[in-house]
């Protein structure tokens, strides 16, 4: 009883999934507005990622799926230019006079020393100068699946995950329509 509930679950949140991206279609690379290095901006400010598809809500985390090997689909990442504030390290200098004492001896032999010395202290902060344009990334580089028989149902067809670049390189060395089991980064492409 509980299997068949599984499988519903499964079933329903695939179809949902498949619903959400469209369908399959044939297998192609869609280019790079610009030619850059993805991962340039993900650490500054202002240049976040922003992704096609949203996980799926009912889906775990480790879950592995199993079915067919369909179609392959290696998406390179899109770009677009921006503009974002350019912050710039400004630092300034400080000095100041620091008095030290050394005391020698005991009772009327007793004898104070008194020195100065001059400390300097830096301390930086970002400020910003102007704009700089860079590059954003509007889509990561995705790697994609299709499998049929998604789970064993014979109805589960064309539905796609976004995978790591070794499961596809394992499923593009995999002849079609051989069975392929993994672990799904993301649904849908």
């Amino acid at each position: 009883m509980f299997k068949r509930f599984a499988t519903a679950a499964v079933t329903a949140v695939l179809i949902a999934g498949l619903g959400a991206c469209g369908g399959g279609g044939d297998s192609h690379d869609e280019g790079s507005d610009y030619s850059v290095d993805a991962g340039q901006d993900l650490d500054q400010g202002g240049g976040g990622v922003a992704q096609d598809s949203q996980p799926d809500a009912g889906a775990t985390a480790d879950a592995s799926v199993f079915g067919l090997r369909d179609e392959t689909r290696h998406r390179t990442a899109r770009t677009t230019r921006a503009t974002r504030p350019h912050m710039t390290k400004k630092c300034t200098t400080t000095t100041r006079r620091v008095r030290h004492t050394s005391t020698t001896g005991s009772g009327t032999k007793r004898h104070t020393r008194t020195w100065y010395s001059t400390e300097h202290a830096k301390s930086c902060k970002q400020v910003r100068s102007g704009t700089e344009t860079y590059t954003r990334v509007v889509r990561p580089e995705q790697w994609c699946v299709s499998l049929d028989d998604v789970g064993g149902d014979k109805g589960q067809d064309d539905v796609w995950y976004q995978v790591t670049r070794t499961t596809y390189d394992t499923a593009v060395a995999t002849d079609e329509h051989e069975r392929m089991e993994f672990t799904p980064k993301d649904s849908g492409c």
